[in-house]
């Protein structure tokens, strides 16, 4: 991760627990004047559009006030809820959806990364049951067994 991005996500952290929310996630899109920095924020009852308000407000203090901040140009700030259909990056995205019939995809297949026996398909893509998170892996029920996978793996 850049330095400028990493200070930006710290700022960002800062302004969502400001408004009570706290930091989902945070990217950048597109290229040259059409690049889009999106925060996502989060909190337990919900986000409404006040709280993404806020958030905008105050994030968009700091960053006019050091114009340098993010190299590259103009950008467009938005601010947002993940969504229902929300990525899952980290630990605590996972731990919030345990037990929980998860959607994922993976950059490898579950065959290549060792993690399955011959009763189960060999695919990047699959519907289970999310059992736990434990040291950078995520484990599913996938029939009747048990599969760890690492973190490093999931796409969405």
């Amino acid at each position: 991760m850049e330095a400028w991005f990493e200070k930006v996500h710290k700022i960002a952290e800062e302004v969502a627990l400001g408004a009570g929310c706290e930091l989902y996630d945070l990217e950048i899109i597109g290229t040259g004047n059409a690049r889009v920095l999106r925060v996502f924020v989060d909190k337990i009852e919900g986000v409404g559009i006040e709280d993404c308000s806020k958030v905008a407000k105050g994030l968009n203090e700091f960053l006019d006030a050091d114009e340098n901040l993010i190299p590259g140009g103009e950008y467009t700030l938005e601010v947002s809820s993940p969504g229902l259909e929300r990525h899952l990056k980290t630990e605590n995205h996972f731990k919030k959806v345990l037990n929980k019939k998860l959607a994922i995809q993976l950059s490898k297949n579950l065959g290549a990364l060792g993690a399955i026996n011959l009763t189960i398909q060999p695919t990047k893509k699959f519907e289970a049951e999310l059992l736990g998170v434990e040291e950078s892996h995520i484990v599913f029920q996938i029939k009747d067994e048990k599969v760890k996978i690492p973190l490093n793996v999931v796409e969405k």
